[in-house]
Order: C-alpha cells, then sequence, then structure tokens
C-alpha cells in the first residue's frame, strides 16, 4: 500500500484538475430603453405648430396650406349640411331646449313642445299639451326661434335626429358645415393663434370632413377621433368662428376632388409622407421640410425611459425582450420596431410602438442599455466579463454599488460599432454593477463573491491534520470540514480562521471525499473549497 500521504498528494492534485468547469453561457440582463423622439401626432399633412410658426412669420393661410399640402388648390365645396353623430347605444336620452321647440316623426307628424327636458326612451313615447304620444321613428327635434338645443346638457346647433336600434337610441346632430367647424376649430388649435393659422386650420378641417365623410350609415362623420373632435357650443370661440366665415366653403382640392387634409400637432423639423405612415402613397402628402414648428414644446422630447418588462407587457409579448432596433423611414420617423426576445426576433409596426408605449410619434431613437454576465459565484480573486449593450447613448461607463444606493465609476466600457460593450472585473466582495450614461441608467446586476477556500495536503508529522487557506483572509470566522455520505455532505468538525488567513483541524481520517465550507460572511457568499479525495 502507497503511504497516505503521497495518495493525499496524488488526490488533490487530481480534484484540483477536475474542478476546473466549462466557462458558463452568458444571460442576457434586463434592457432598459431610452427613447428620445421628436414632434407629435402621425406626421402625415399639416404641423399645426408649423401653421402657427409660419403664420408669424408673415405667410397666409393660402401659402401655410400649399406648403404643406403639395400641389393642392383652394376651390368652394358644394356640400352645406352634414350629419354628425353624437351618441348611439343609449337606453335614454333627454333633449331640452329653453324656448318651445317642435318635433316630427317619419309620418310627417309635427308635435309641439314646451320648453324645458323631453326625455326619451326606445319606444320614443313622451307626453304633449294634448296627451301621450308614440312617435314613428326617427323622429327629428327641431329648435325654436334658432335657440340651440341640448343633448343631456350639452348645447348643439342645428337639429338632432333621434333613431331606434334595436332597443337602443342613436342621437345624429344634422347641422351647417359651418356651424359644425364653429365645434371644431377651436379644439384642435388654440383661439389666441394667428388667424392665418386658424383659418389654415378651419379650411384642413373642412375639407378633411368631406373627404373623409362615412359610407352606408345614417350619419355622415363621427363626434371623435374617428373623424373629428366635434364639442358643438361649448367649443366655439369668437376667433375661431372668425376664421371659419373668413374662410365659409373653402376646402383643398388635388385633380379636382377635395382632397384628404390631414393634419396634426407638432413635425419635429420635417412631415412624413403617407407612404412612410399608412403604407399607401398620396401626390400630395409628401415628406416636406417644416422649419416653423421649433416653437412647440414637443419639437423634440425624452428622454423616456421604458423598461424591457414594461415594453413586454403593453405589448403583450410572451418572450422576454432583451433589445430593440428600428427600420428608419426617409422622412427619419420608424416604421418597425424590430423586438429581440430570448425566443427570436419580432418585427412590431412603429405605429403600434407608440400607441402601445404612449409616445408621441414615431420620429424616435431607441437607446438600449442591457448589463450581461455569466451565471455563477465568482470565486474572490478571479476575474469576470461583464458584457451587454450600450448602443445610441453617449459616453457609457460602468457603475458600481456594494449596497444598491452609492455608486461610483467602476471602469469605462469598451464600445463596438454595434453597441456590445465588454469589461474584464475582478469584485472583492458581492457588488452590483449598472451601465450608465447621463440621465439612464441599466438595471443592476447583481455579482455573488464567495471567499477561496483550498484545503492543503497533511504534512508527514500531522498525517490527520488537514489545513487550509481562506482569501479574503476573514479571522474569526469558522469552517466547516464536511465529508460525503451518499448524496450528502455531512460535517465532521469546525476550525476557526487565524489573522493570516489559514485554519486546521486534527480529525481521524478515512477514505472518503471531504471540502471545507465557509457560511455567507463580510459581504461574500458562502464559499465551498475543491473536493479532496482521501484514499487509503
Amino acid at each position: 500500500m502507497r503511504p497516505l500521504l503521497a495518495v493525499l498528494s496524488i488526490a488533490v492534485l487530481a480534484a484540483t484538475a477536475s474542478a476546473q468547469p466549462a466557462p458558463p453561457a452568458t444571460v442576457p440582463g434586463e434592457a432598459l430603453f431610452v427613447v428620445s423622439g421628436r414632434g407629435w401626432g402621425h406626421g402625415v399633412g399639416m404641423s399645426q405648430y408649423g401653421a402657427y410658426g409660419q403664420a408669424l412669420a408673415g405667410r397666409g393661410y393660402d401659402q401655410i396650406l400649399a406648403h404643406y399640402y403639395s400641389g393642392t388648390e383652394l376651390g368652394l365645396a358644394r356640400t352645406k349640411e352634414v350629419r354628425v353623430l353624437l351618441a348611439e347605444g343609449r337606453r335614454a336620452v333627454t333633449i331640452s331646449s329653453t324656448v318651445p321647440f317642435t318635433a316630427i316623426d317619419a309620418a310627417g307628424q309635427t308635435y309641439r313642445l314646451p320648453k324645458g327636458p323631453l326625455a326619451l326612451r326606445a319606444d320614443l313615447a313622451f307626453r304633449t299639451e294634448e296627451g301621450a304620444v308614440a312617435p314613428v321613428s326617427p323622429v327629428v327635434i327641431r329648435p325654436g326661434k334658432k335657440v340651440p338645443l341640448a343633448l343631456d346638457g350639452r348645447l348643439y346647433r342645428g337639429k338632432l335626429e333621434i333613431g331606434v336600434q334595436a332597443d337602443f337610441l342613436r342621437v345624429v346632430n344634422v347641422v351647417a358645415l359651418e356651424s359644425y367647424l364653429d365645434g371644431v376649430v377651436a379644439g384642435e388649435v388654440p383661439h389666441t393663434w394667428p388667424l392665418e393659422t386658424l383659418k389654415a386650420q378651419a379650411v384642413a378641417a373642412r375639407s378633411y370632413a368631406l373627404a373623409s365623410l362615412v359610407k352606408g350609415k345614417a350619419f355622415d362623420l363621427y363626434s371623435d377621433v374617428r373623424s373629428q373632435v366635434y364639442l358643438g357650443v361649448a367649443g366655439e370661440t369668437a376667433r375661431t368662428s372668425e376664421a371659419v366665415d373668413a374662410t365659409a366653403g373653402e376646402v383643398v382640392f388635388y385633380g379636382g376632388r377635395v382632397a384628404t387634409t390631414y393634419y396634426f400637432s407638432t413635425s419635429g423639423g420635417k412631415t412624413a409622407s403617407a407612404a412612410d405612415v399608412f403604407g399607401f402613397s398620396v401626390p400630395y402628402l409628401i415628406s416636406r421640410p417644416d422649419p416653423w414648428d421649433k416653437l412647440s414644446p414637443y419639437h423634440r422630447w425624452g428622454p423616456v425611459l421604458l423598461g424591457a418588462r414594461t415594453v413586454q407587457a403593453k405589448l403583450r409579448i410572451e418572450p422576454r425582450v432583451v433589445d430593440a432596433t428600428g427600420i428608419v423611414t426617409p422622412s427619419g420617423r420608424l416604421r418597425t420596431v424590430v423586438l429581440s426576445t430570448t425566443a427570436g426576433s419580432q418585427s412590431v409596426p412603429s405605429s403600434l410602438i407608440r400607441t402601445a408605449l404612449g409616445l408621441r410619434s414615431t420620429w424616435i431613437s431607441v437607446g438600449v442599455l442591457r448589463l450581461d454576465r455569466a451565471s455563477g459565484v465568482v470565486v474572490f480573486g478571479s476575474a469576470v466579463r461583464l458584457s451587454g449593450i450600450a448602443r445610441g447613448l453617449p459616453s457609457p461607463t460602468l457603475a458600481s454599488s456594494s449596497d444598491g444606493a452609492a455608486w461610483s465609476t467602476a471602469g469605462q466600457l469598451v464600445r463596438e460599432a454595434s453597441g456590445a460593450v465588454a469589461l474584464d472585473i475582478k469584485p472583492v466582495r458581492t457588488t452590483r454593477y449598472r451601465i450608465e450614461v447621463e440621465g439612464a441608467a441599466s438595471p443592476a446586476l447583481l455579482v455573488q463573491v464567495a471567499p477561496r477556500l483550498q484545503l492543503g495536503r497533511p504534512s508527514e508529522l500531522e498525517p490527520s491534520v488537514l489545513t487550509g487557506t481562506v482569501r479574503p483572509k476573514l479571522p474569526g470566522a469558522t469552517v466547516a470540514i464536511e465529508r460525503r455520505n451518499g448524496s450528502a455532505w455531512v460535517p465532521v468538525g469546525e476550525a476557526e480562521v487565524d489573522e493570516v488567513g489559514a485554519f486546521r483541524l486534527e480529525l481521524t481520517m478515512v477514505s472518503g471525499s471531504y471540502r471545507a465550507r465557509i457560511p455567507a460572511t463580510g459581504g461574500l457568499v458562502a464559499g465551498t473549497s475543491p473536493v479532496l479525495q482521501v484514499t487509503g
């Protein structure tokens, strides 16, 4: 039989060689998306802040419209009246007037109504001075003495048509086109803006309404963003009504037809073409320079910080999102955002990104901060590579913190053209790391550090004594010596670490596998030595 000391020596060397694991795979960390943008709205057609800037520069409304709607001309519309849907799917409505008014049903029967409220349900029955009546649907309510009617307390000019649909009521405002515009324009631009801006908005709103009439319905327009927001009398102001009157009947024509005059708040410096945003070309809706909208508070905006989990939840994407890149249109806006996930890539239309994430426009840049590392615990004294992404953002640095509160610079990251970054670090205790740029930081990554334990071979003078070292020194810490028993590790003794980081334990040595273990202490997680195999 070979001497026990020789056996131990061979076993220690074998255990050390076999303890070198394959490098673990790098796991993507949590990503932060830093979104900055320009403009507000879809970007097609007339920029309202641009129209404001042009008016301040002395340009007339006709020049403003000609700039945003290329190759168009002004003309007069033939339509004098429109039907606007105010409500549908209602169990009951109340129509009221401050003066006597009338109702005419589908059979041509006229009912005189006293001033005050008229409550209607799906049977349309109500009482007059002559008694109870049951009109034939639809019923048209006419105002008296041109005093606006009120629907549930909100005033509207023109007539109100009450129809029945499957036991529910639908209310349509039959109103002069110019009165409709009075209730639209002030809701689109501030009435304090220059009159030429208000005129441009009036013509654009009139044109858009007539070019976008709803087909096959009992009404022509919605009263919300499906057409244009229509507020009735409550939306009127003297200055916007002046602009409507000054441009009475004027619309934008292209090729003999009323143009679909899209408009929006702020371009950010350039409008977008219909092809870029909607996917179809319109000759008069092309990208145009727009230097006049710099007065807008939304000319440039951001940054907006969006965590990857927030993006994933709002877009209802199942795999974890780890990166994002954009496909840019000629006008600078994004057509598509490509999201990299743990299951592959997904292309998402930029319009959906804008809506789901509450962004002001699709003219955005997406910076990405993400810190990755190989999984597992770092042994004290070892180096580990931190890698990740710092794309689209200036001067990224690596910062560290032992408590997650106070952060300090840990190193300057080396960045490739792709935005990939990497840095080798050698932490001395469990530490949090993150990538920092001005105004933002990636989610923190915790790097756990364990003490380095080594079991030394027994000496010839003390063959029953196990010795070892701990780094860092950790004087006073308790080291447990364990022996494998089947699949479990069983404590066989304890030793205290001395001032130089050494420990020793005398025990009855039997054949088996031994290791030293130290609990978490001093900013370090629990550590374990390589296994020592004893045979004899």
